[in-house]
């Protein structure tokens, strides 16, 4: 018969996201307010990339232009802005868009978490390239601000570097953002909870604590 029990091992989450994503920042930041909270969950996260703008230039574009192109007037996109910043507070982001003068390709910064998940910082990196782009108004495009962010985690600045010059990986980014839209992934944040569930959008830690205790108490015969 039927029974509901615990799915041993760690349960796996992954995360499809962009950095120039608000909402994932946002997303992002609950789900690791939630993690903290329940310590009794195994979970290994896995970060899927996603390109908001994939033709994107590699050297990014004036945050002017991006606003104009994106929203269609500048105005418009700072109302949404402002709306998103206040939530953001209750939240612990202190969003400032205004300190941001470009809109980056994220291309290099997702080939950096890639480059960097074995061993076991990626997640720390994803929080702090959030914090860089969107609070502290960097370039995350930029190969010497993503070393130096590299570098707080205990990375060899010249090795990153030429990671970060080689291309490597922008294949694999661009494979990766093409399965998520074969998927049905239009729009990120999404979280895939153990291939079991899957939710879009930069959820209330409470419905994503429901899934996750739903992919870890699986029905089996």
């Amino acid at each position: 018969m039927n029974v509901l029990s615990f799915r041993p091992g760690k349960l796996s989450i992954e995360v499809v996201f962009d950095f120039v994503c608000p909402w994932c920042y946002l997303g992002i930041q609950r789900l690791a307010f939630l993690l903290a909270r329940r310590q009794d969950l195994s979970v290994d996260l896995v970060w899927r990339p996603f390109l908001l703008n994939p033709d994107m230039p590699r050297q990014g574009m004036s945050r002017t232009d991006y606003m104009v192109r994106k929203f269609g007037a500048e105005d418009r996109a700072k109302r949404l802005y402002a709306s998103i910043t206040e939530i953001g507070a209750s939240e612990g982001i202190t969003f400032n868009f205004n300190n941001i003068r470009r809109t980056p390709s994220s291309v290099d910064a997702h080939r950096l978490i890639r480059h960097v998940a074995p061993l076991g910082i990626a997640n720390a990196l994803v929080h702090l390239i959030f914090r860089a782009h969107f609070i502290e108004g960097l370039d995350i495009g930029n190969t010497d601000v993503l070393t130096a962010i590299a570098d707080t985690q205990g990375l060899e600045p010249i090795a990153i570097r030429a990671f970060l010059l080689s291309g490597e990986g922008t294949e694999f980014v661009h494979a990766e953002n093409l399965h998520a839209h074969r998927l049905g992934i239009n729009g990120v944040p999404c979280f895939l909870i153990d291939t079991d569930q899957a939710i879009a959008g930069a959820q209330e830690p409470e419905v994503l604590e429901r899934l996750i205790d739903l992919a870890i108490c699986s029905p089996r015969m």
